[in-house]
C-alpha cells in the first residue's frame, strides 16, 4: 500500500512496532492526520513509562508486554522502529496477509517535501553529518539534521518549521525498507564488516546499504569514497551510474581523475574542490579534529553543503574551529603527562582502526562490549605496531582475545571501571589512554553515550 499524501493517512488502521522516541512522534504525526492507530511492543507499560506520558493526550491504542499476531493482522500498514529486526516471521506471516509492512524512514520520508542529502556509511556518519550542517547554518541556510542520530525523521514531520534542507543520517537498519527514498544527494562514507549480530552475513549488509541507490535518477548526485574499495565496487552499480557521481580522496595521485568529473582530493594541508566549471581551495592545517579520518568527512560534507548554498568562508571558519563530537576520539584531559581520549563511538572493528590511525604509538587501548560476531584479526597488525596494553572488559571480551589478545600486552578485566582504573595504572608518561571499544555498549550500558560519559567521568576523578 503506497501513501504519498497525507491527506489518505486518514481511517488507515496502523500498527507501530516499537515504542520509543520514534514511536512517540510517529503516532503523533498518524494521529495529526486521523489514522487509527495501534503501538505494540514487548516491553512492559513500566518500562515505556517516560515515553507513554509524552503521548498521554493522543488517541492511540495500546499493546504492551508482548505481540499479539491477531493485532498484526487486522491492519493495513505496520511500520517498524529501526531497533525492530525486519526479518521476524510474524512479519512475514501478515505480509502474506496483504498487510504492507515498512520501516518509519522509509514511510515518513514520502512526506519530506524538502531537498534531501542521506549520509550512511559504517563509520563516519555522524560527523559528516554535523559537519555538512554546520557549514549549511553558518551559511545562512535553515537546516534540519536528524535521523540515524538525533530525532527520527517523523519528528520533523511534526515541527511544523519546513526547512531549506534535511539532512538525513541513514543506517543500513533504517534502509531494510527503502521502496521509494529518492534523495537529492547520498553521501557514502566508507564500508566495513559491521552489526553481524542482526546480518547472517557481510552481504547481507551491504545489500541493505546498497538500498539507498534503489531510485536514483539524473538529478541525483552521490558522494562516495574513493580511498574505500568497498564504495568503489558499489559505485559499479548501474543504480548509482544513473546519477551524477563526485568522488572525495586523501591520494594526490587520484587528483586528475576526480578534479575532471568533480569532487574534492588533499594534497598535503590542502583540500581541492570542484562541483563546478571553479576549483576551490579548503585548508586543513589547522583544524582541531584528530586524525586523518576527519579529513575524509571535512571533504564528503564540503560537497554536500556546496550543492546547497554553503559558503566558501563559512566552511573555511568551520574548519579551523571545529572540534568534532562528543564520544568520537574526543580528548578528555591530560593527568600525570598520559592523554586520555574517549572514542565510545567506535563500535565495530573499522572504526578502532580509524581511532588507532590517529596515533604513532603508546597506546594503552580499552576494548570490548557487546558480542556481535565481529571478526577483529583485521586490527592485529595496529595492534602490534601502536598498542603497548590492551585492556579488555565486557561480552565481547573473550572474542577479541582469541582474535588478538597475542599481539600486546593484554588484560581481560571483570567490570568497565577497573578496566579504566588498570589502563591508568599501567600508563606512563606519553602515554595515550583510549577508549575505542570495537563493540556496541548493550551489555553493560544503554547506549554508547553513556559509556563515553562514565568513562569520561572515571576519568575526571583521577588525581
Amino acid at each position: 500500500m503506497q501513501i504519498n499524501d497525507v491527506s489518505e493517512l486518514r481511517g488507515k488502521r496502523i500498527l507501530i512496532v516499537g515504542l520509543a522516541r520514534t514511536g512517540v512522534a510517529l503516532a503523533k504525526f498518524l494521529s495529526r492526520h486521523e489514522a487509527d492507530v495501534t503501538i505494540s511492543d514487548h516491553k512492559s507499560k513500566a518500562e515505556l513509562a517516560n515515553y507513554l506520558d509524552k503521548i498521554s493526550d493522543v488517541n492511540v491504542k495500546l499493546e504492551l508486554g508482548g505481540h499479539q499476531p491477531k493485532t498484526f493482522l487486522n491492519q493495513d500498514i505496520i511500520i517498524l522502529s529501526p531497533g525492530v529486526p525486519s526479518h521476524l516471521k510474524l512479519f512475514d506471516y501478515a505480509k502474506s496477509r496483504g498487510v504492507h509492512v515498512t520501516g518509519e524512514f522509509e514511510f515518513c520520508s514520502r512526506f519530506v517535501k524538502e531537498p534531501v542529502i542521506a549520509i550512511t556509511g559504517t563509520n563516519g556518519k555522524t560527523t559528516t553529518s554535523h559537519l555538512t550542517e554546520v557549514f549549511l547554518r553558518e551559511s545562512g541556510r535553515n537546516v534540519w539534521v536528524g535521523g540515524n542520530y538525533g530525532p527520527p525523521i517523523s519528528e520533523y514531520l511534526i515541527s511544523n518549521e519546513p526547512a531549506d534542507v534535511v539532512i538525513a543520517e541513514v543506517s543500513s537498519f533504517m534502509l531494510e525498507h527503502v521502496e521509494s527514498f529518492n534523495p537529492q544527494n547520498i553521501l557514502f562514507t566508507n564500508l566495513a564488516e559491521n552489526h553481524l549480530d542482526r546480518y547472517r552475513t557481510m552481504e547481507e549488509y551491504v545489500n541493505a546499504k546498497r538500498k539507498i541507490f534503489l531510485n536514483t535518477n539524473q538529478s541525483t548526485t552521490s558522494i562516495l569514497n574513493a580511498d574505500d574499495n568497498a564504495v568503489v565496487e558499489l559505485a559499479r552499480d548501474p543504480a548509482v551510474q544513473r546519477g551524477r557521481i563526485f568522488y572525495f580522496s586523501r591520494k594526490p595521485s587520484l587528483e586528475p581523475q576526480i578534479m575532471n568529473i568533480g569532487g574534492a582530493v588533499t594534497i598535503n594541508d590542502q583540500i581541492r574542490v570542484r562541483t563546478g566549471p571553479e576549483i576551490e581551495y579548503y585548508s586543513v592545517a589547522n583544524k582541531k579534529m584528530r586524525g586523518q579520518h576527519a579529513i575524509e568527512n571535512i571533504m564528503a560534507a564540503v560537497l554536500a553543503s556546496r550543492e546547497h548554498g554553503a559558503k566558501h568562508e563559512a566552511i573555511q571558519r568551520v574548519v579551523d574551529t571545529y572540534g568534532g563530537m562528543p564520544h568520537r576520539l574526543e580528548y578528555v584531559r591530560r593527568v600525570g603527562g598520559v592523554e586520555f581520549y574517549n572514542d565510545s563511538k567506535a563500535t565495530n572493528v573499522h572504526a578502532v582502526i580509524r581511532a588507532l590511525s590517529s596515533f604513532d604509538e603508546n597506546v594503552i587501548l580499552i576494548m570490548g562490549g557487546k558480542d556481535t560476531n565481529l571478526n577483529y584479526t583485521p586490527l592485529k597488525d595496529k595492534i602490534r605496531r601502536k598498542v603497548k596494553t590492551l585492556i579488555l572488559v565486557g561480552e565481547a571480551k573473550e572474542r577479541i582475545n582469541r582474535d588478538i589478545g597475542d599481539y600486546s600486552e593484554t588484560f581481560l578485566i571483570g567490570t568497565f571501571e577497573e578496566a579504566v582504573h588498570i589502563a591508568y595504572q599501567k600508563s606512563r608518561i606519553n602515554d595515550f589512554v583510549l577508549l575505542s571499544p570495537g563493540a556496541s555498549s548493550f551489555d553493560i550500558f544503554d547506549s554508547y553515550v553513556e559509556r563515553g560519559n562514565y568513562f569520561k567521568e572515571i576519568v575526571n576523578s583521577f588525581k
